[in-house]
Protein backbone atom coordinates (compact mmCIF):
# COMPACT_ATOMS: atom_id res chain seq x y z
CA UNK A 1 0.00 0.00 0.00
CA UNK A 2 1.05 3.55 -0.65
CA UNK A 3 -0.52 6.98 -0.28
CA UNK A 4 0.62 10.57 -0.70
CA UNK A 5 -0.73 14.08 -0.34
CA UNK A 6 2.24 15.98 -1.72
CA UNK A 7 0.68 18.55 -4.01
CA UNK A 8 0.24 21.53 -1.68
CA UNK A 9 2.65 20.33 0.96
CA UNK A 10 5.07 22.80 2.50
CA UNK A 11 6.56 23.06 6.01
CA UNK A 12 3.75 25.30 7.21
CA UNK A 13 1.03 22.84 6.10
CA UNK A 14 2.81 19.59 7.00
CA UNK A 15 1.27 19.13 10.46
CA UNK A 16 -2.27 19.83 9.23
CA UNK A 17 -1.71 17.46 6.31
CA UNK A 18 -0.59 14.72 8.69
CA UNK A 19 -3.69 15.21 10.82
CA UNK A 20 -5.87 15.18 7.69
CA UNK A 21 -4.34 11.86 6.66
CA UNK A 22 -4.90 10.39 10.12
CA UNK A 23 -8.62 11.18 9.84
CA UNK A 24 -8.80 9.88 6.25
CA UNK A 25 -7.11 6.69 7.41
CA UNK A 26 -9.72 6.22 10.16
CA UNK A 27 -12.55 6.78 7.70
CA UNK A 28 -11.06 4.35 5.17
CA UNK A 29 -10.56 1.68 7.82
CA UNK A 30 -14.16 2.16 8.96
CA UNK A 31 -15.22 1.23 5.43
CA UNK A 32 -12.96 -1.80 5.21
CA UNK A 33 -10.31 -0.11 3.04
CA UNK A 34 -6.71 -0.75 4.02
CA UNK A 35 -4.48 2.31 4.23
CA UNK A 36 -0.79 2.80 5.06
CA UNK A 37 0.15 4.35 8.37
CA UNK A 38 2.43 6.96 6.84
CA UNK A 39 2.23 9.11 3.71
CA UNK A 40 4.95 8.68 1.08
CA UNK A 41 5.19 12.37 0.27
CA UNK A 42 8.85 12.30 -0.74
CA UNK A 43 8.44 9.40 -3.19
CA UNK A 44 8.67 10.12 -6.92
CA UNK A 45 5.19 11.22 -7.93
CA UNK A 46 4.73 8.93 -10.94
CA UNK A 47 5.84 5.90 -8.94
CA UNK A 48 3.09 6.72 -6.45
CA UNK A 49 0.43 7.44 -9.06
CA UNK A 50 1.19 4.26 -11.03
CA UNK A 51 1.53 1.95 -8.03
CA UNK A 52 -0.99 -0.93 -8.31
CA UNK A 53 -1.53 -0.70 -4.53
CA UNK A 54 -2.25 3.04 -4.47
CA UNK A 55 -4.70 3.80 -1.66
CA UNK A 56 -4.94 7.53 -2.32
CA UNK A 57 -3.04 10.39 -3.86
CA UNK A 58 -3.62 13.73 -5.51
CA UNK A 59 -2.44 14.31 -9.05
CA UNK A 60 -2.53 17.18 -11.53
CA UNK A 61 -5.09 17.43 -14.31
CA UNK A 62 -2.54 17.23 -17.12
CA UNK A 63 -0.85 13.96 -16.01
CA UNK A 64 -4.31 12.56 -15.33
CA UNK A 65 -5.61 13.22 -18.83
CA UNK A 66 -2.38 12.33 -20.66
CA UNK A 67 -1.17 9.23 -18.83
CA UNK A 68 -3.21 8.16 -15.81
CA UNK A 69 -6.92 8.22 -16.60
CA UNK A 70 -7.07 4.67 -17.97
CA UNK A 71 -4.94 3.23 -15.13
CA UNK A 72 -6.38 4.75 -11.95
CA UNK A 73 -9.73 5.39 -10.27
CA UNK A 74 -10.91 8.99 -10.19
CA UNK A 75 -12.20 9.50 -6.64
CA UNK A 76 -13.19 13.16 -6.55
CA UNK A 77 -11.84 16.69 -6.57
CA UNK A 78 -11.16 18.71 -3.43
CA UNK A 79 -12.72 22.15 -3.41
CA UNK A 80 -10.29 24.84 -2.27
CA UNK A 81 -12.74 27.71 -2.63
CA UNK A 82 -10.73 29.46 -5.36
CA UNK A 83 -12.19 32.91 -5.96
CA UNK A 84 -13.87 33.26 -9.34
CA UNK A 85 -13.97 29.50 -9.97
CA UNK A 86 -16.79 26.94 -9.60
CA UNK A 87 -16.44 24.49 -6.69
CA UNK A 88 -13.62 22.04 -7.37
CA UNK A 89 -12.17 24.20 -10.12
CA UNK A 90 -9.11 26.43 -10.05
CA UNK A 91 -7.09 28.64 -12.34
CA UNK A 92 -3.62 30.05 -12.72
CA UNK A 93 -2.41 33.55 -12.03
CA UNK A 94 0.37 35.17 -14.00
CA UNK A 95 2.70 36.92 -11.57
CA UNK A 96 5.29 39.56 -12.41
CA UNK A 97 7.44 41.88 -10.34
CA UNK A 98 5.41 44.59 -8.67
CA UNK A 99 7.60 47.32 -10.19
CA UNK A 100 7.48 45.94 -13.75
CA UNK A 101 5.69 48.62 -15.81
CA UNK A 102 4.31 46.24 -18.45
CA UNK A 103 0.51 46.07 -18.23
CA UNK A 104 -0.78 43.20 -20.40
CA UNK A 105 0.20 39.61 -21.06
CA UNK A 106 1.10 40.53 -24.64
CA UNK A 107 3.61 43.05 -23.31
CA UNK A 108 5.56 40.04 -21.97
CA UNK A 109 5.78 38.08 -25.23
CA UNK A 110 9.57 38.59 -25.37
CA UNK A 111 10.01 38.08 -21.60
CA UNK A 112 11.53 35.11 -19.78
CA UNK A 113 8.81 32.75 -18.57
CA UNK A 114 9.54 30.30 -15.76
CA UNK A 115 7.42 27.23 -15.08
CA UNK A 116 7.42 24.33 -12.67
CA UNK A 117 7.00 21.37 -15.07
CA UNK A 118 5.98 20.92 -18.70
CA UNK A 119 3.34 18.42 -17.51
CA UNK A 120 1.76 20.92 -15.11
CA UNK A 121 -1.76 22.08 -15.96
CA UNK A 122 -1.51 25.27 -13.91
CA UNK A 123 2.13 26.11 -14.51
CA UNK A 124 2.38 25.29 -18.20
CA UNK A 125 -0.71 24.06 -20.08
CA UNK A 126 -3.04 26.79 -18.82
CA UNK A 127 -0.41 29.42 -19.58
CA UNK A 128 0.10 28.00 -23.07
CA UNK A 129 -3.64 28.09 -23.87
CA UNK A 130 -3.97 31.63 -22.50
CA UNK A 131 -1.01 32.99 -24.44
CA UNK A 132 -1.85 31.20 -27.69
CA UNK A 133 -5.23 32.92 -27.57
CA UNK A 134 -3.24 36.18 -27.55
CA UNK A 135 -1.25 35.00 -30.58
CA UNK A 136 2.08 34.03 -29.02
CA UNK A 137 3.96 31.64 -26.78
CA UNK A 138 7.06 32.45 -24.77
CA UNK A 139 10.23 31.57 -26.64
CA UNK A 140 12.44 32.26 -23.63
CA UNK A 141 11.46 29.62 -21.04
CA UNK A 142 13.20 28.21 -17.97
CA UNK A 143 12.11 25.37 -15.71
CA UNK A 144 11.98 25.98 -11.95
CA UNK A 145 10.69 22.59 -10.65
CA UNK A 146 8.07 24.14 -8.36
CA UNK A 147 5.49 26.92 -8.14
CA UNK A 148 7.21 28.49 -5.16
CA UNK A 149 10.51 28.34 -7.05
CA UNK A 150 8.87 30.05 -10.02
CA UNK A 151 7.49 32.85 -7.88
CA UNK A 152 10.81 33.34 -6.10
CA UNK A 153 12.70 33.36 -9.40
CA UNK A 154 10.51 36.16 -10.72
CA UNK A 155 10.77 38.13 -7.47
CA UNK A 156 14.56 37.88 -7.59
CA UNK A 157 14.83 38.87 -11.26
CA UNK A 158 15.81 35.49 -12.71
CA UNK A 159 12.68 35.50 -14.86
CA UNK A 160 10.00 38.03 -15.72
CA UNK A 161 6.74 36.10 -15.47
CA UNK A 162 5.32 32.83 -14.17
CA UNK A 163 1.96 31.06 -14.10
CA UNK A 164 1.08 29.76 -10.65
CA UNK A 165 -1.64 27.45 -9.37
CA UNK A 166 -4.06 29.78 -7.56
CA UNK A 167 -3.97 27.63 -4.41
CA UNK A 168 -0.17 27.64 -4.42
CA UNK A 169 -0.23 31.43 -4.87
CA UNK A 170 -2.55 31.69 -1.86
CA UNK A 171 0.02 29.80 0.23
CA UNK A 172 2.93 31.82 -1.15
CA UNK A 173 1.19 35.07 -0.22
CA UNK A 174 0.48 33.71 3.23
CA UNK A 175 3.95 32.40 4.07
CA UNK A 176 6.63 33.91 1.78
CA UNK A 177 7.87 37.47 2.26
CA UNK A 178 9.03 37.70 -1.35
CA UNK A 179 5.37 37.61 -2.44
CA UNK A 180 5.25 41.30 -1.57
CA UNK A 181 7.53 41.96 -4.53
CA UNK A 182 5.06 40.39 -6.94
CA UNK A 183 1.72 41.34 -8.45
CA UNK A 184 -0.91 39.45 -10.42
CA UNK A 185 -0.96 40.49 -14.07
CA UNK A 186 -3.68 38.20 -15.41
CA UNK A 187 -5.44 34.89 -14.76
CA UNK A 188 -6.46 31.90 -16.83
CA UNK A 189 -9.80 30.25 -17.50
CA UNK A 190 -10.87 27.88 -14.68
CA UNK A 191 -10.30 24.16 -15.21
CA UNK A 192 -11.00 21.11 -13.00
CA UNK A 193 -8.79 21.10 -9.92
CA UNK A 194 -6.22 18.55 -8.80
CA UNK A 195 -8.11 15.26 -8.38
CA UNK A 196 -7.78 12.54 -5.80
CA UNK A 197 -7.02 9.17 -7.37
CA UNK A 198 -6.62 5.56 -6.24
CA UNK A 199 -5.53 2.35 -7.92
CA UNK A 200 -7.62 0.81 -10.67
CA UNK A 201 -10.42 -1.21 -9.14
CA UNK A 202 -10.62 0.86 -5.97
CA UNK A 203 -14.02 1.35 -4.35
CA UNK A 204 -14.68 4.85 -5.59
CA UNK A 205 -17.90 5.47 -3.66
CA UNK A 206 -16.49 4.30 -0.34
CA UNK A 207 -13.23 6.19 -0.76
CA UNK A 208 -15.05 9.39 -1.72
CA UNK A 209 -17.35 9.01 1.30
CA UNK A 210 -14.30 8.58 3.54
CA UNK A 211 -12.79 11.77 2.16
CA UNK A 212 -15.99 13.76 2.56
CA UNK A 213 -16.34 12.69 6.16
CA UNK A 214 -12.65 13.35 6.82
CA UNK A 215 -12.97 16.90 5.50
CA UNK A 216 -15.96 17.58 7.73
CA UNK A 217 -13.96 16.30 10.72
CA UNK A 218 -11.08 18.71 10.22
CA UNK A 219 -10.74 21.37 12.86
CA UNK A 220 -11.56 24.86 11.59
CA UNK A 221 -7.87 25.77 11.91
CA UNK A 222 -6.68 22.77 9.87
CA UNK A 223 -9.38 23.32 7.26
CA UNK A 224 -8.25 26.93 6.92
CA UNK A 225 -4.57 25.97 6.77
CA UNK A 226 -5.24 23.45 4.01
CA UNK A 227 -7.88 25.59 2.31
CA UNK A 228 -10.29 22.66 2.06
CA UNK A 229 -14.00 23.30 1.61
CA UNK A 230 -15.31 19.89 0.49
CA UNK A 231 -15.16 17.21 -2.19
CA UNK A 232 -16.73 17.63 -5.62
CA UNK A 233 -17.62 15.09 -8.31
CA UNK A 234 -16.09 16.25 -11.59
CA UNK A 235 -16.37 13.81 -14.48
CA UNK A 236 -13.51 12.12 -16.23
CA UNK A 237 -14.82 13.65 -19.46
CA UNK A 238 -14.40 17.15 -18.02
CA UNK A 239 -10.73 16.45 -17.30
CA UNK A 240 -10.11 14.92 -20.72
CA UNK A 241 -11.74 17.89 -22.46
CA UNK A 242 -9.04 20.30 -21.25
CA UNK A 243 -6.54 20.95 -24.08
CA UNK A 244 -2.85 20.13 -23.76
CA UNK A 245 0.05 21.89 -25.47
CA UNK A 246 1.55 20.08 -28.47
CA UNK A 247 4.41 17.84 -27.39
CA UNK A 248 7.58 19.88 -27.09
CA UNK A 249 5.81 23.23 -27.28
Amino acid sequence: MIASLMMYLRPETAAATARYWAVIQEELHARGIAAPEMLSNIAYEFEVWNDPDLTLSQTCGMPYRLWLHDHVTLIGTPDFGVEGCPPGYYNSVFVVRANDPRETISDFRAARFTYNQTFSQSGYAAAYAHCRAEGFWFEDRAQSHGHRNSAKTVAEGGADIAALDAVSWRLIRRYDAFAGRLRVLDSTTPTPGLPYIAAAGADRAATAAALRDAITRLTPKDAETLGLRGLVDISKAAYLAVPSPPYGA
